[in-house]
């Protein structure tokens, strides 16, 4: 498990039958993220499904 499946910018298309990436990652952006050997994504976002509802409470 990687942990771009945790992000909530990694959805299933349904037509390809795959995941991706929503965001838009430049040239250098791209480069720095498939050679690094840590996680250092600035678009990562927890997908957190609970947390409205704990918020909401």
């Amino acid at each position: 498990m990687t942990a771009c499946e945790t992000c909530v910018n990694y959805v299933y298309d349904e037509e390809d039958e795959t995941y991706y990436c929503e965001c838009s990652l430049d040239e250098d952006d791209m480069y720095r993220f498939m050679t690094s050997q840590t996680f250092d994504c600035h678009f990562y976002r927890f997908d957190d499904e609970y947390g409205v509802v704990r918020h909401q409470m």
